[in-house]
């Protein structure tokens, strides 16, 4: 290989790797400019049950917010230290049931209504899981961002480390992926937990479309 291509190759790896270790601070340093600060604060504005606290971020958002830095290897020790914090925020079902009403489940999953400007607060708010995911193979209408869930339960069984595992990922995905797509539905509210337990009743219970 001649010289002149060797030089170009270290060069690129040298430019590609400070792009990688200057971007994880690219966040912070707008979070501190008086433009920036100025720019959300005018740009945003409270509206319904559409609060101005939904542009603050919490420590994951902050971390997510810089896809590669966040997926570097050098960002592996914040990775699991954003997971723990996830997992810690996950509560078990209060009264030990973890599966509900699948029927009530699947209309859940197929709705993706509330939280807007223009909802009431008492609106139920749906999953929208069809958004991500194929569940029930009747429904032609899916999105593919997540896995396949057709035949959850019938694949995988239901012992008790798969209850709780799936009860943990409905509740808050980022335990088991920092930057993971999917919504925090307990954490920020979106779901509460009866409409969780028949979203898991959807999924393993054996009589659910979904295990048929």
């Amino acid at each position: 290989m001649k010289t002149k291509n060797i030089k170009s190759i270290f060069a690129f790896t040298g430019i590609a790797l400070t792009l990688v270790l200057t971007q994880g601070s690219v966040f912070a340093q707008q979070q501190n400019d008086p433009k920036f600060n100025k720019m959300m604060k005018d740009g945003f504005r409270a509206e319904g049950i559409a609060g101005l606290d939904r542009i603050q971020q919490d420590e994951t958002q902050k971390f997510c917010s810089d896809p590669v830095f966040a997926s570097s290897e050098k960002a592996q020790g914040m990775r699991e230290k954003i997971q723990k914090i996830n997992m810690d925020d996950i509560k078990q079902p209060s009264d030990g049931k973890y599966i509900g009403d699948w029927k009530k489940g699947e209309a859940i999953a197929q709705s993706g209504r509330g939280a807007t400007w223009t909802d009431k607060a008492d609106t139920p708010i749906g999953g929208g899981c069809y958004n991500c995911h194929q569940i029930d193979k009747k429904e032609i209408s899916y999105g593919t961002i997540g896995p396949s869930l057709w035949n959850y339960g019938k694949l995988r069984g239901n012992s008790q480390e798969l209850v709780v595992y799936t009860w943990n990922r409905i509740n808050n995905s980022k335990a088991y992926n920092a930057c993971s797509n999917m919504p925090r539905f307990a954490h920020f509210k979106l779901l509460n937990e009866q409409q969780i337990q028949d979203l898991m009743a959807l999924l393993l219970d054996p009589t659910s479309p979904v295990n048929q």
